[in-house]
This record gives structure tokens, sequence and C-alpha cells, in this order.
């Protein structure tokens, strides 16, 4: 039943084009071609990465935060409290009044002290600035060495300034080492980021996050298997050619470094605008869309590379909405670069001068002041 199954997904009327087949991606004459079982390395090689990572970390990115003058944010820990963790955890993080109104009931607090428990709660869960710097530093080295190392083995040949040349020959297109390894290693890299995305940070666009690995890990699976590599390694080039300008621009942010972060970071937009607005869509989708056509017939693999190249546009596009909206906020009004995606910090500083005011005013109305001073009512819950 598999073997049938797999038989019918591998034909190869669905992958190539007309009179064209596996058979000629069969090694001979010293020229090697790609294979699906060479994907095989790219596990051991996403499980090195996770090893490697928790050495750079703690090797690496601590001292490099140290001396950047990264500092971790004091917080406030809450008083322990079975009934509010147990809605925390298995209702919501986020109350609604009626139900602030019916755990003041089961606990004897304020609705105050309950928003503020769970305000606290929230920040507790939040990553810390060093973890979050920690993250940063590790994909700003990957993506820094990956664009140097995707340009030595690209900048030599045709196709990186002539796309048309990505299809010369194909299928049949001889595997060069370079492209080997540049693949496995970005293909191994992007399942490392699968495998650790329980423990990073998670920002709110998660979802597209997981939507952007998965398509890249499919989109470089499926033109390896099929000998799109020529096309393969020219998107992975364009995507690390701004990545480490963001990466780098979050590491001066979390350190403190407002001036160098907001200029790496309109260095970055930039970047990003020209390569997945421009060159993306209208250079490399024009060369796997418009042009492959003009050469052989449409067959379900050209439609099955391309919806995927979209799903990375329509990516592109999202992300850059955000990008944009960032930068004409920083130029138009000067305000401080912070990523949207990420949940900012709550903090109850106002709502405790409120409480103060509120205590003040009661206390002044009924006259209650002791030497000269008000006299205050903490009003703690009975549980703390």
């Amino acid at each position: 039943m598999l073997q049938e199954l797999s038989d019918w997904f591998w034909q190869e009327r669905l992958w190539f084009p007309k009179g064209l087949g596996w058979a000629d991606l069969e090694d001979r004459d010293g020229r090697i071609y790609a294979k699906g079982q060479d994907l095989w390395v790219v596990l051991p090689i996403a499980l090195a990465f996770l090893i490697i990572r928790q050495i750079f970390e703690r090797t690496v990115a601590l001292p490099l935060a140290s001396l950047l003058g990264v500092k971790e944010t004091v917080r406030l820990q809450v008083s322990p409290n079975p009934t509010l963790e147990s809605f925390y955890c298995n209702h919501s993080k986020n109350p609604t009044q009626s139900s602030v109104v019916s755990l003041c009931k089961q606990t004897g607090c304020s609705e105050r002290q309950i928003q503020r428990w769970f305000r606290r709660r929230r920040n507790q869960d939040r990553p810390s600035v060093l973890k979050k710097f920690k993250e940063a530093s590790w994909r700003f080295t990957f993506y820094l060495i990956a664009f140097i190392a995707g340009l030595a083995a690209l900048i030599d040949k045709p196709w990186f300034y002539d796309l048309k040349e990505m299809w010369e020959g194909f299928p049949v297109l001889t595997l060069l080492s370079s492209q080997y390894w540049y693949y496995m290693i970005e293909l191994g890299f992007y399942v490392a980021l699968l495998f650790s995305v329980a423990s990073d940070v998670k920002r709110k666009d998660f979802n597209e996050q997981i939507v952007h690995h998965l398509a890249a890990i499919v989109l470089l699976s499926f033109s390896w298997c099929v000998n799109y590599i020529r096309a393969g390694t020219l998107v992975m080039l364009l995507h690390d050619s701004s990545d480490y300008f963001l990466e780098s621009a979050k590491m001066f942010n979390y350190a403190g470094w407002r001036s160098t972060c907001n200029c790496i970071f309109i260095i970055f937009a930039a970047i990003f605008i020209v390569t997945r607005l421009v060159i993306f869509p209208f250079k490399i989708i024009y060369c796997t869309w418009v042009y492959p056509v003009t050469i052989y017939e449409p067959f379900f693999g050209y439609y099955f590379f391309n919806g995927l190249m979209f799903v990375l546009q329509l990516l592109h596009i999202f992300w850059a909405v955000l990008i944009i909206r960032m930068a004409i906020r920083f130029l138009t009004n000067n305000e401080k670069i912070d990523d949207e995606r990420s949940d900012k910090e709550e903090t109850d500083e106002s709502e405790e001068e409120e409480e103060e005011e509120d205590g003040k005013k009661k206390q002044q109305k009924n006259g209650a002041v002791q030497n000269g001073h008000v006299a205050y009512n903490n009003n703690h819950c009975k549980s703390e």
C-alpha cells in the first residue's frame, strides 16, 4: 500500500517536464546529481545546530551581552495564590471584569489586587531581555555566516547574474559540492528552528513564523529532489541578505543602544523592501513562473514550486507592512523602534499611584491623619 502510494506520488509526469524523468538524474560519467535520500543528513545537522547553539549562547552570547551592557529587568514576583494560579493556567491569562469580580469573592482581594497579580504573573512568563539577546545573537551569527558563504558559492556562477541561466540544461544539472553543503546547512538550520520553537521567544507573528519555516523546508526539499537547486540557492541568498541586519538591530535594542539600533533597522528595512518586494517577485518569481513556460509545458511540479514561492511572498508583504509602519513612526515622530511582534512588558506603577491617591482622598475625607501624614491601608489579600 505504502509502496503504491509512493510510486503514485513520485510519478515522473508530476515532477518533470514532458520527456524527462528520474533516469535523467542518475549519476553517470563522473557527474553527480541531487537525490532525495541525501536529505536524511539534514536531521543530524539540525541536532548539531541545537547543541552548537547551547554552547554558543553560554560561551559567546553571555560574555557579549555583558560587554554590551545588557541588563535584566527585575520583576516583582506574585504572592502564592492557588485560586488565581489555577484560573491563570486553566482558564485565561487576561480575566474579564466578571471573572475579576468572581475571583475577588473567592480570594478576598480587591479588584486592583487581582488585576495586579495577573499583570505580574504575565510578566513572569515573558522571556527575559537576556534570553532575547542570546537568541538574536545566535541568529545574527548564522545569517551573517550563511550570507557570506552563499555569496562566495554563487559569485562566480552565471545564473547569479543572468537568472535565466538557472534553467540552462534543466533538469540535468550537475551537483556542486558548494551547493550540497549550502543546501544541507540551511535546511538543517530551519529544521532546528522548528525543533526549538517551543523554547524560543514567542511573538505575535508566531503562526506566520511557523508557516514560513515549513514553507522554506518544503520548498528547499522539493527543489532539491527535482533539481531546482539553482533557483533554491538564489532564494536562500536573498533571504539571508537582510536577516542578519534585523538580528543585529535587536541585539543593540536589547543592550539599550538606541541610536545604533535605529540606524541598523533603517538599513535593514531598505534592504528587506528591495530584496523581498522587488527582486524576489519581479526577478526570481518571474524566472520561475513566467520564463520556464517558454521552454517547456507547465506540469504539477512547476505549479507546486511556484505556489510555495507565492506563500513566501505573501509573508514578505505581511512583514513589510509591519516594518514600514515601524519605520514611518520612527522617521516622523522620532519614536524609538520596538518590535511590534513582541509583547510589551506590563508595569503596575500607574495603578499603584492611583491606589495611593484614592487612599489619600479617602483618608482625608474621613479626617484620618496621624502626625501630619495620611494613614494608609495596604489592603493585602487574605492569602498574602
